[in-house]
């Protein structure tokens, strides 16, 4: 399968990130993640959406999980590929923009479980809305879409989420409900920020 090819200009900044080990890229998945399977709400197949290096898409791998991460950097893909094989798991990686999720389900795919580990934290107004109604063309009926990002702190910038936004933009996609939101932490490699953790099932 051939990837769609990112045309954003944010793909060049990332790109260029994963060239080193960006500080976000702790090694493991956030720990969010890693309760939410502990609490058996991940069902298969996933989608995890800004995948970077693939931690957390082998983590779940190693679980059992059928699992595909998308990541708009060329690079960060082409190292989760590489992590993957050294550590022989059976984890797919695609270079994809998730503004396109339309574009997987117009090749047919289909998920159960969509998680974002701080992609929608960054996004911009309008790709907000994007994002969400390409999550209603591949997110099943039943099935669950969870964000993590970096709590807002300020109402004057885009960056970062609130619950309240995050009900809100899926209210008026219309055929959503929130599942679970709690404050937690978004781990860095030398910093910890403030995060919510939200859930939202596809009805």
């Amino acid at each position: 399968m051939s990837a769609y090819p990112p045309t954003r200009p944010l793909a060049h900044v990332y790109d260029s990130a994963y060239q080193s080990v960006p500080n976000w890229d702790i090694g493991r998945p956030q720990r969010p993640f890693v309760y939410l399977v502990e609490a058996g709400l991940v069902r298969s197949p996933v989608l995890d959406v800004g995948c970077g290096t693939g931690e957390l898409s082998m983590f779940l791998a190693r679980q059992g999980y059928e699992v595909l991460g998308i990541d708009i950097a060329p690079s960060a893909v082409s190292r989760a590929r590489e992590k993957a094989r050294w550590r022989r798991i059976d984890a797919a990686f695609l270079v994809w923009d998730a503004l396109n999720l339309g574009r997987l389900a117009e090749r047919g795919f289909s998920f159960a479980t969509v998680l974002d580990s701080a992609m929608f934290h960054v996004l911009r107004d309008d790709e907000r809305d994007r994002l969400v109604d390409g999550l209603g063309t591949i997110v099943e009926r039943g099935g669950l879409y969870c964000v993590l990002g970096d709590a807002r702190g300020d109402d004057r910038t885009e960056y970062g989420i609130t619950p309240e936004e995050i009900r809100r933009r899926f209210e008026q996609a219309g055929g959503w409900s929130v599942e679970f939101s709690y404050r937690t932490a978004f781990e860095r490699r030398y910093s910890t920020n403030d995060a919510y953790f939200v859930g939202v099932r596809r009805r």
